[in-house]
Formats: structure tokens, sequence, C-alpha cells
């Protein structure tokens, strides 16, 4: 599960502003396997062992990751299991493939997507079916009913909450994640009709997983240990949380740096979205199965009719960028049909590819989340590397140049940079909804060339994309796209190859676009501060030469009211900021502990939007009753405005919501 941190990354949100056809599936591409370059490296366990025995031990010493395991298959065998550092530093115990179990986090939702097209395939499911009539309870539905199909491409709607995405193994113990119990509580707001926007879901997932247990009869970790794990003879993984006792004494310690203490293990109540627990060499076997089933071969979990299926493309939100098939995504590399899919906790880093057409399948996961980001990068940069060495392009693939008309690239650029994005996963309720300090910008270069600070390569520099084609840009230095979502030949968002198949960034609607409301929110900051910080100073000097204010009574009464509600419409921003910080800190703390806090912000909230705006008007209708200057006159207008701007901004943020369910 891809972990939010920090109060702004809970801030994140955008409203749809496009519609896509996205119910029925288009025809699934030829599978024409791609010519094989002549410098390619013979994919063998000795040659692989010693590529990855150079890469790997650089990688996370650069990161500062304590540990990671990578597993290679081909044709129906492991070829490579290596392990790579430590699980536990303070021991140093080293990482050992067969018996360390490593956290899967969203590499989980595979087997939650297996078990559901299982079902399909003996007839107890079907993909294009209202899910509400294999619950005990009811999604609200926005115009459409939710359909399973929905749930397996991200389309199914859902805002993503970040109340008890993570929880403590005491409050596993004492039974309190059951996932019927979790979803029937933790229903979050549909902010999409279905099937119209891709807004990657958690919770999604574990209705899927709930509709498998509901079906099958036995709970979710159950039925995957018996139509999963046995099958494959998976004996190092587990959905259980806590972890039975053999098992939990093999899991690596998870480390926000290696450098650093360990963390406590990180426990979901959404369960099938990222409990999973398993070994490389279990994921290898999982990994064999699907390749087995994608050639062709019915397997012990799959027929190869469902594997087809499950493989078939299903969405394009961004032509030409990558697709969302059932459950994997497309992250083709050098003309290869890949697919994927990644997983993150705060501490656990893992992703799975496919190479379809070889046979070859490739696995690493990481116990630490690394300096500035980098497992990202590390994990792209093992697939790249892996993909030039036994898969190159047939011919070098020409390095991204200005588009032939240069005049219309620049133009195209400048037009996708004008708005400010908010990224489809997003929260609208509650301390969770929207980013106004948070939302992405995309910086237009004068040759038509994009940069998006946001994506990062491994040195901590920002992407650069060079025009490719009409609304299309690639990174100057990797395979990854970015193209423009456009709404009748306008653009209205854009997405990158990287995520495009769940998640896309759309503008930023006009009433919340950060273009306008940072300056102006940084702006009325600063009058609320100064006004606040002058008022105990002047005091003092005052009070130092002996002077005192000669105004009217209720001159002076609204000049102290208003200066204390600068300091008041200051102090509350700056606690939430402090909570979230506090609670993202550890994902843990964000339960119903933390429920008097955000009861207590909303009605601070309250406070603060009521007073500051009434007593910096009084302040206003008194000074210019007072007949004083014109500079306090000026000041107190602006002043008025301040107050409203940040009244304004404490809205958007919602923390005057008193949401619970955030």
């Amino acid at each position: 599960m891809r972990a939010l941190s920090g109060f702004v990354a809970l801030c994140c949100g955008l409203l749809l502003t496009f519609q896509a056809d996205a119910q029925q599936p288009p025809p699934s591409p030829p599978a024409t396997p791609v010519p094989q370059a002549d410098s390619a490296a013979r994919l063998t366990a000795d040659d692989a062992t010693t590529w990855l025995d150079g890469f790997m031990p650089y990688a996370i010493a650069r990161g500062d990751i304590a540990g990671a395991v990578v597993t290679v298959v081909k044709d129906g065998q492991i070829l490579v299991r290596r392990g790579y550092g430590v699980s536990d530093v303070a021991k140093q115990t080293p990482v050992d493939p067969d018996r360390t179990l490593f956290r899967m986090a969203s590499v989980s939702k595979l087997m939650t997507w297996t078990a559901v097209m299982q079902l399909v395939e003996a007839g107890k499911l079907d993909l294009d079916a209202d899910i509400n009539q294999y619950l005990d309870f009811k999604v609200p539905e926005r115009g459409l009913p939710i359909t399973l199909r929905q749930l397996m491409t991200h389309t199914g709607g859902f805002e993503a909450n970040i109340k008890y995405m993570w929880t403590s193994e005491a409050v596993a113990e004492a039974g309190g994640i059951a996932l019927g119990p979790y979803l029937k509580r933790r229903v979050p707001a549909q902010i999409f009709p279905p099937g119209t926007v891709p807004a990657y879901s958690n919770y999604g997932t574990s209705l899927a997983g709930y509709i498998v247990e509901r079906v099958s009869g036995q709970p979710f970790a159950e039925y995957v240990e018996q139509h999963i794990f046995a099958p494959l003879q998976m004996q190092h993984a587990s959905f259980r949380q806590p972890l039975p006792p053999a098992l939990r004494a093999l899991v690596t310690q998870g480390y926000a740096l290696g450098s650093g203490k360990p963390r406590a293990f990180e426990v979901t109540p959404s369960a099938p979205a990222g409990a999973l627990s398993a070994t490389g060499s279990d994921m290898a076997r999982f990994m064999i199965a699907h390749l087995s089933a994608a050639g062709g071969h019915d397997t012990a979990i799959l027929k190869a009719a469902t594997s087809q299926l499950m493989l078939t493309p299903q969405t394009r939100f961004a032509p030409p960028l990558n697709t969302m098939a059932l459950g994997f995504y497309e992250i083709d590399v050098n003309g290869q049909r890949v697919v994927s899919h990644a997983g993150d906790t705060y501490s656990f880093h893992s992703q799975l590819f496919l190479f379809r057409d070889h046979d070859v399948g490739l696995f690493v996961s990481l116990n630490s989340a690394g300096a500035n980001g980098i497992t990202g990068p590390i994990r792209r940069e093992l697939l790249e590397n892996f993909a030039d060495r036994y898969f190159p392009a047939a011919a070098p693939a020409p390095a991204p140049a200005v588009a032939a008309d240069a005049a219309l690239a620049k133009q195209q650029a400048h037009l996708l940079a004008a708005p400010s994005y908010l990224d489809s996963r997003r929260a609208e309720t509650g301390i969770g909804r929207t980013g106004i300090l948070t939302q992405t910008r995309l910086e237009a270069l004068d040759d038509g060339s994009l940069r998006l600070p946001r994506l990062k390569q491994p040195n901590g520099q920002p992407t650069t994309f060079k025009p490719i084609g009409p609304w299309l840009w690639q990174a100057s230095n990797s395979e990854l796209r970015l193209a423009a979502i456009l709404k009748d030949g306008k653009p209205v968002g854009f997405a990158v190859d990287s995520s495009s198949p769940f998640n896309v960034f759309l503008a930023a609607e006009g009433y919340r676009s950060a273009l306008w409301l940072k300056p102006l929110l940084t702006a009325a900051v600063t009058v609320l501060a100064l006004s606040a910080l002058a008022w105990p100073i002047a005091a003092f000097v005052r009070r130092r030469h002996g002077r005192v204010l000669g105004w009217p009574r209720s001159t002076l009464l609204a000049y102290r009211l208003s200066r204390a509600a600068c300091w008041f419409m200051l102090l509350v921003p700056a606690v939430a900021i402090a909570v979230m910080a506090w609670a993202s800190a550890d994902f843990a703390r964000l339960d119903d502990r933390l429920d008097p806090a955000v009861i207590g912000l909303g009605i601070g909230s309250v406070i603060a939007i009521v007073g500051g705006i009434g007593a910096t008007a009084w302040n206003l209708v008194q000074t210019f009753r007072a007949g004083r200057g014109w500079l306090a006159r000026v000041w107190a207008v602006l002043l008025l405005i301040a107050a409203c701007v940040l009244a304004y901004a404490l809205v958007l943020m919602g923390l005057a919501d008193f949401a619970l369910n955030y």
C-alpha cells in the first residue's frame, strides 16, 4: 500500500473533469514477440547472479537500505534467488531469500485479484455485476452500480481515506481488524462516477477480498492459503495479522533508514490490499504460475483462458500510455510486454514484473524507505537495466527530440503547464481533504519540453520530458512517457507511464487552484502574522515610553479582539499541522484515539472562522468611525481580507468538517 506522509500529503484532492468509457475492455493486442537484439546477454543463473551482485549492493548502500531480496524465474524454474544486506541491523542477520519474510504491501493485491478470477472461473462471480449483490451491506452508488471489473481497475470512484490505514499488532491480537466490520464502518465517499477515472483504492481491493470471503464461505486469509499458497507450495506466505509465531520469527525488520532504528510491524485492517508477508522464493513460485497460465497452460491456480482474460487491457485514460488489465498493469520496456504491480508501506517497497513473451519474472523487495524516496528509482533502474541486458530493443531507441513542429510542441507544453494539478487518488472528507500547497505543477521549457519536479531521478533531480509527438513527451533518460488527457481537444489533465493505469493528474478547479490561492494564502498569513506580532511589540514600546492609545473604548476593544483573532487563526492550522505530523510519524496513530483532536480542531476552526472574520470586520468599522489615519484604514481592510482568505483555506482543508471517517 502506498503510504501517505505528512500533513500536506493528507490534503490532496481533485474534482472529476473528464469522462472516459471504461465499461467494455478494448481487444487485447496480439502476442507478437519483439525481436531480441544480437547484443543481448544470455539469461542464465550465473550471469543474472553476477549482474545482480554488482547492482543490488551498490543500490541499497546508496539508498541507506538495510536489506533486499531479488528473485528471477525463467521457463517455469527459479533461476536466481538472492538476499542482500540484513533483515535485522542490530543482530546483523543476513537476508535469506528462502526464509526471510518481507511485507509485500500492495503486491498483495495480486493474490486478491487471483482469488477473484478463480471464483469467476468457477462461475461464482460476475465481473460486471453490481457488487452489492455479493455484500451484506450496501455500498453507495453514484449514478451507476460498481462492478468487480471496476474494482480491479481502480475505477470504482472511491476517495482515499487514511484513518485506520495502519494499526498495531496489539489491535490485531484483540480482534480489532476483522474485515467485514472494518469495511462496513469505513465506507468512503464515492467521488467519481464508476468507470470514469482511475483512482487507486485500497478500500476497493478490500471489498473484493470480502466478496471472496462471502462467496467462498471461508475467511479471506484461509481461502488464499488453501487455493493459492498450498497449490503453489508457498510455505512461508501469509495474510494473517499477527503472523503465526513460526513465521513472525522470520519476518525482517522494517526501517526508515537502514542506519536508523527499526519500526513496528505494520498491520493493515485493509488486509486484502496489503497484508501479505512472504519470502522472495514464495513470490517466485507465484510468478511461475502466472507466467505459465499466460503462456497458455492451465495451472494449479488459474486456467489459461482465465489468465488471458485477466491480462486483457481494460482501460486507457491517456493514450498511448500504459493500460490497466484486471489487477495487473502494463509497464512495457524495450518494446517488451511487461505487466507489474508495486507495493509500498512506510518501511517496505516491493515490485513484481512479468515478461510475458519470454516466460521470465523479476521480483524485488526492500525493507527500508531509504533516503530521498530512493526506492522508486531503484526499482525502475532494476527493471530497465535488467531489460537492457537481457531483452534490449532490436535497435537502439533514438533519444527523445523536439517534435517536428517545434512551435506546436512549445504551444502544447505551455498549455499543459498552465493549470495546477491534483492527484486522482485523493480524499474529500475531513482533515484529509484538498491539497492547496501540494498541487502538482509542470514547468514548460523553451524547447517544448516539460519538467515534472514531483518525479525525481535517482540523482534527486526532477525529470524532464522531451516532446516526441502531439501532446506526448518522453523522459530524457528513460522510456517513461507523459501524455495529456484531452477533452474536446483541450488538455484537462496528464498522466505518466509509471502510474497512468491507476492514477492521473487533473486540473484543479478554479475555486481551489493553487495558482491563485497559494500566493494569496501566503500574503494573508503574512498580514495576520505581522498584525499578531506587532500587537505585543507595540504595547511594549508604548509602556516603555509611557504612552497610551487615546482611542474610544469600542475602537480599542475592536483592535485588541482583532489582534487576538489573528493569533487564534494562525494557531489552528499550526496545531493541525503539528497533529498530523505527529500522526504521520506512525500511521497506526490515525485511529479513534485521534478523534478528540479532530473534534477539537473542528471547534477551533469554527471559532477561528467566525471570530476572525467578525473581529476583523468590527475592527474595520471602528477604525473608520474613530477617524484613524489612512494607513490604519488600509491595514484594517487588508486584515479583514486576510482573515477571509485564511478562513476559506480552513474550510477547503476540511478542518471544520467534524468528520471522523477521513
